[in-house]
């Protein structure tokens, strides 16, 4: 065995034991360029390392995206952005920069179907992924259902803690569904549990004043709103639906005649 087989070893050894297994991969290659390119000692230990890095970024960016649940791909570059006024496209760019998860803020998207509020809030979701926030995403009955298992089990204070993990709660869909007594109690209490201490984005097809409609009681729609507001920005896309527009669009096709 040569000498430098036996170091190629030494390093092979060492990468397992430390769990780096991108350097395992890379550090023959680029000593091979390192020498080709006279880099010096530090250079190709940086060069090393950052192949490390990004290797180990992108694997957690990939986890936190699993873990979100997000029901489909959306990003910002797919979305129309013709939908929303000029000066909310720029509270949108402000939003992908996920600054408002820190700072336990919300984020509310109000409109009809069909005009984008669930692609705006997957593509904000995977923006957070991508800024190092832990995000989930689930619809308000989907919530709801999850605190009341909880619930009737008397787990449900642990299970409101246990979503602290979660830097950001998506709640999809409030108002497709009207929530019973309870189910809007509970949905009360995930706000209000979660108020100035981590993120919630919402989107609704109804305006504030009809939330007391889904929620089923003026006084519970009433506090909810406050809480979720007091630090939130709130977005209204207007417009007919995606799918509306497409049929509008898409030629009919013509009949043939009878033979």
């Amino acid at each position: 065995m040569s000498a430098r087989d036996q170091v190629a070893g030494e390093i092979i050894h060492a990468t397992r034991e430390l769990k780096l297994p991108t350097v395992r991969e890379v550090f023959a290659s680029l000593a091979d360029q390192a020498r080709a390119e006279a880099w010096s000692h530090e250079e190709y230990l940086a060069g090393v390392l950052a192949r490390q890095i990004a290797s180990r970024t992108t694997n957690a960016v990939n986890t936190r995206m699993t873990q979100a649940r997000f029901p489909a791909t959306k990003t910002l570059a797919e979305f129309d952005f013709t939908m929303i006024a000029s000066q909310a496209r720029d509270l949108v760019a402000h939003l992908a920069t996920s600054t408002f998860v820190p700072k336990a803020d919300n984020v509310i998207l109000l409109g009809p179907p069909g005009v984008g509020k669930t692609h705006l809030a997957i593509a904000l979701g995977r923006e957070a992924c991508q800024h190092g926030w832990r995000v989930a995403f689930d619809s308000a009955n989907g919530w709801v259902t999850r605190l009341a298992s909880a619930h009737q089990t008397g787990r449900l204070d642990g299970e409101l803690r246990r979503l602290d993990r979660y830097r950001l709660l998506i709640c999809d869909e409030l108002g497709y569904l009207p929530l019973d007594a309870q189910a809007a109690s509970l949905f009360f209490q995930l706000v209000a549990h979660r108020y100035e201490r981590a993120s919630i984005l919402i989107t609704s097809n109804l305006s504030f004043a009809r939330w007391g409609e889904t929620l089923g009681d003026e006084v519970i729609a009433a506090a909810t709103i406050d809480r979720l507001v007091h630090h939130a920005q709130v977005i209204t896309i207007d417009g007919d639906s995606y799918r509306t527009r497409h049929h509008r669009t898409t030629p009919t096709p013509k009949k043939e005649p009878h033979q």
